[in-house]
C-alpha cells in the first residue's frame, strides 16, 4: 500500500483518495507537511514582479548643456535578492526650441547611482508650431527601456540624464515644460 506524509505519522492512501490516478487536493492538503523542508521549484518559474515604484515628476528643467544634465527624474528601489533584475520603464517629456535651420539633437541616459547603464540614441520631436522670433517648438516623449542587473539587496537609485548637443544660438530642451507634462519613472523587481 502506497504512503504519503511525513515521519513519524504515515497517512496511508484509501481507494476514494485517488480519482482517475491522480491523489485528491483535499488529501495532500491535509497529510502533506513541508513545514520542515525545503521545496526546489522547476526552472522556468522566475520572471514574476515582486515589488513596483513609480515616480511622477513635474517640475520644468532647462537642459542648456552639451554634458550629460540631471532631469531631476529619480527613484530608488531595494531589491528583495540579489540575483533579481529591475526592469526600469521611464516616459520622459520633453519640449525644444530651434530656428528653421539648426535642429536640435540629443541624447538620454539612464543611471544606476554615478553608474550609466544605458543610453538611447538622438531623439527629437516633431514641429507643432513657431515660437517667438521665428523659432519652431519641438515637442515629444523619449520612452527609455532597461532591464538592470543591480546585483544587490540595498537601496539602489536610478536616474536619467539629457545632454544637448547643439546649444549655439537659442536653441535648448525644457523637460516637463508647460502645466500639464509630467515625466514618469518605473522600477519593477523581477524574480530571478
Amino acid at each position: 500500500m502506497a504512503f504519503i506524509g511525513a515521519k513519524p505519522t504515515n497517512v496511508p492512501l484509501t481507494a476514494s483518495d485517488i480519482t482517475d490516478g491522480s491523489i485528491s487536493v483535499a488529501k495532500l492538503t491535509s497529510a502533506l507537511d513541508l513545514s520542515s523542508n525545503t521545496v526546489t521549484l522547476p526552472s522556468g518559474v522566475g520572471g514574476k514582479v515582486l515589488q513596483v515604484v513609480q515616480v511622477s515628476y513635474t517640475t520644468e528643467t532647462a537642459i542648456a548643456s552639451t554634458s550629460f544634465t540631471d532631469t531631476g527624474l529619480t527613484a530608488s528601489i531595494t531589491p528583495s535578492s540579489s540575483s533579481n533584475k529591475i526592469l526600469i520603464n521611464v516616459a520622459l517629456q520633453y519640449t525644444a526650441y530651434r530656428d528653421s535651420n539648426n535642429p536640435v539633437v540629443s541624447h538620454a541616459k539612464i543611471l544606476r547611482g554615478s553608474t550609466d547603464i544605458f543610453e538611447n540614441s538622438e531623439f527629437i520631436g516633431s514641429q507643432v508650431g513657431t515660437g517667438n522670433s521665428g523659432y519652431q517648438q519641438i515637442y515629444g516623449t523619449v520612452p527609455l527601456v532597461y532591464l538592470d542587473s543591480p546585483s544587490t539587496t540595498s537601496s539602489t537609485a536610478y536616474k536619467v540624464q539629457v545632454q544637448n548637443n547643439t546649444t549655439s544660438g537659442n536653441r535648448q530642451i525644457k523637460i516637463n515644460h508647460g502645466s500639464n507634462s509630467t515625466s514618469t519613472m518605473t522600477l519593477l523587481e523581477v524574480s530571478a
